[in-house]
């Protein structure tokens, strides 16, 4: 299933946690804080300015972002967890 979101909302994978280890002890990655880090897998055509102009989009696909903590709707389809928010709630984009 693909979902084409609109206006500035964009659709990210978020990065799983990896199994850390501290000293002979393993850290499952549910007891691990959430990273804030995703990869963007959709972004819509952008919002409008008061005149109708199509302000275009600051991310583009493939893309790895911080997002906000308690951003966006996080959805499951299949087995894949995405969370869907708005282009605003991203802080930033990770490059190299």
């Amino acid at each position: 299933m693909n979902i084409k979101p609109l206006r500035d909302k964009v659709i990210l994978k978020p990065e799983e946690p990896k199994e850390s280890k501290v000293g002979s002890l393993y850290i499952p990655d549910t007891a691990q804080e959430k990273k804030n880090i995703g990869i963007v897998t959709a972004i819509g055509p952008g919002k409008r300015d008061k005149d109708g102009k199509l302000i275009p989009m600051d991310v583009k696909e493939k893309d790895r972002v911080i997002y906000s903590k308690y951003a966006g709707t996080e959805i499951e389809i299949g087995s894949e967890k995405l969370i869907i928010l708005d282009q605003d709630d991203i802080i930033g984009v990770i490059e190299g």
